[in-house]
């Protein structure tokens, strides 16, 4: 019992734990450089990300907080830096605006569950199975939402309410760009020039952190009367985030939040696993998926609990932080410690930061998030990729991420099974020998068929191997099926398998199965596929099935020919 606990607390063990126990003095200086290098580029984009949800800028910092902390601490990876992201702006504002904040309470906390659990099922590798196609197109569809989002306030339009829909907001923007405001689009403008420039000739400086120190030091200059944090929001609060207790839940409410909880956490393993495997290719280490899956969930279980969003590794910060020379999860409690430090004594600062400036910030992720070069790599790819990726991209932009999700993961297992189905092969053995002496005299039909079957025998290609099956024209007297490549069966093809047994006798065929593989044969015994075939119908290889069928032909001499030309199958 001891030892299994230990095992258990081995696979699920925190990398902060196993680098925490030869931590140095040049460990601790690389962390807290790294730590504050984040922490400054976290500071805009988790207001930002919160701001565009509809929620306030505090909330994205203590997101950034409690987040950051549990999945620096508990986390699987070593460089991992969680908090808010642009891929849940889209499911947030939706959430908000359909159930309030509690709601999203209450899906945030269902979505850290599910993924706890599918972090101790070990179900982090089935994640990374749903392909590039379906997630480049989801994650474009978001950049495009978030991108529209932001001409409100990059522009200064004049709209009461942005709407939600992709197609409405673009009128409601076209209808009121009269009323767009040149000081309030120039403060957006220099942002974003000021961030391009620094990306592109001063690279290590987080671009996002001196974009908004320029377009805020210009309007408070310059005197501009332009929106900004302390004027919409009245600024953020100097104290750390309160215990927040879960109200009004009941089984309806549940009900109706799941498939939003659910795409929360589909949203959050997938974003949290794909950080951590660019983190693995910039640092040469190894996560943990499970490990980080567990964490991620107790991530967004805690989060909503003290005023925060939903939480993910995020890709971005993750790479800042490895550039940034980060050496343990360390790193990512400092870079929390930065924000603390942040709110604790320059609070007040942030009511000065204009919300075109932070509309600027959003609009370069949005353009990160939807890489244009890879989308155009895409439609170069084989046709069923392309169509996987339009549709989704189709999906998230003009009916919902929650819908787009779902259908993606189904389109994920479709062309899967449609790969998988390409893979199987079933076609007939040539024996070798002169067609008169393998066709019966009697009914000129021939007495034995091989037919061999490479490949999984499973649920997406059992139909064909019936349909192969079916010998409308010339019944054969044996049919052998040799099943020496055939790896995995599953319980569809196993019924297949049977279907075409029992057809096969039921028109006086008798049925042979060679090369079973003993996995295959445990499931066939166990279900009782044996008793079907018969056991005296089942041989460990080819050429033993085939002498089974001496007695099928008129002269020894031919049953010898037989065996001897189909040893090549064996």
């Amino acid at each position: 019992m001891a030892f299994s606990l230990r095992a258990q607390f081995k696979t699920y063990a925190p990398k902060s734990i196993t680098y925490l126990k030869s931590y140095s003095l040049t460990a601790l200086q690389r962390d807290l450089g790294a730590g504050v290098t984040v922490g400054i580029v976290a500071l805009p984009l988790a207001m930002a990300f919160a701001i565009a949800s509809g929620a306030s800028p505090q909330t994205g910092l203590f997101t950034a907080i409690v987040a950051g902390f549990v999945i620096s601490a508990f986390g699987g990876t070593r460089f991992q830096i969680g908090g808010p992201t642009g891929a849940f702006v889209v499911i947030i504002s939706g959430v908000i605006a359909r159930n309030g904040f509690e709601g999203l309470m209450l899906a945030t906390i269902l979505a850290g569950l599910l993924l706890v659990v599918m972090g101790l099922l070990r179900l982090g590798r089935l994640l990374q199975y749903i392909p590039y196609p379906v997630t480049a197109g989801f994650t474009s569809g978001i950049g495009l939402l978030i991108f529209t989002s932001q001409l409100k306030d990059f522009l200064g339009l004049q709209i009461s309410a942005m709407p939600s829909a992709f197609a409405e907001q673009i009128m409601a923007c076209a209808h009121a760009l009269p009323t767009a405001l040149p000081a309030t689009f120039g403060i957006g403008a220099l942002t974003l020039a000021i961030m391009l420039i620094v990306r592109r000739y001063i690279p290590r400086i987080p671009a996002p952190f001196a974009g908004i120190v320029v377009g805020s030091i210009a309007a408070w200059s310059l005197g501009l009367q332009i929106e900004t944090i302390g004027s919409k929001f009245g600024g953020i609060p100097s104290t750390m985030p309160d215990f927040v207790p879960l109200t009004g839940i009941s089984l309806a409410t549940i009900r109706n939040i799941l498939p939003d909880a659910l795409t929360i956490a589909v949203l959050a393993g997938m974003e949290s696993l794909l950080s951590a495997t660019v983190a693995d290719g910039m640092s040469g280490d190894r996560h943990n998926s499970s490990t980080e899956l567990v964490a991620q969930g107790l991530a967004n279980i805690a989060s909503p609990l003290f005023g925060g969003l939903p939480a993910t590794g995020a890709i971005a910060r993750t790479a800042t932080n490895i550039r940034a020379g980060a050496f343990t999860p360390m790193a990512g409690i400092f870079h929390v410690l930065t924000l603390v430090v942040f709110i604790k004594f320059m609070a007040p600062v942030a009511s000065l930061i204009p919300l075109s400036s932070l509309a600027a910030v959003l609009m370069v992720v949005a353009w990160d998030m939807s890489e244009p070069h890879r989308l155009k790599r895409l439609f170069l790819a084989p046709k069923s990729d392309s169509m996987v990726m339009l549709s989704t991209f189709l999906l998230t932009v003009f009916v919902g991420l929650t819908v787009a999700v779902e259908i993606g993961v189904v389109l994920a297992a479709v062309l899967f099974m449609k790969r998988m189905s390409e893979l199987v092969d079933i076609h007939s053995l040539d024996t070798g020998l002169p067609e008169d002496a393998i066709i019966s005299r009697r009914t000129g039909n021939p007495r034995v068929v091989v037919y061999e079957i490479a490949g999984p025998l499973f649920f997406g290609m059992t139909q064909r191997f019936i349909d192969i099956m079916r010998f409308t024209r010339k019944k054969p007297e044996i049919l052998v099926l040799c099943m020496r490549l055939v790896p995995i069966i599953d319980a569809t093809g196993l019924e297949g398998l049977e279907t075409v047994i029992r057809k096969g006798q039921s028109r006086g065929i008798r049925v042979i199965l060679s090369g079973v593989n003993p996995r295959i044969m445990k499931i066939m015994i166990r279900l009782g596929t044996d008793k079907v075939v018969g056991s005296d119908n089942i041989f460990q290889d080819f050429s033993t099935a085939v002498a089974a069928t001496l007695p099928y032909f008129e002269e020894e001499a031919e049953a010898d020919e037989v065996v001897g030309k189909v040893q090549h199958c064996a």
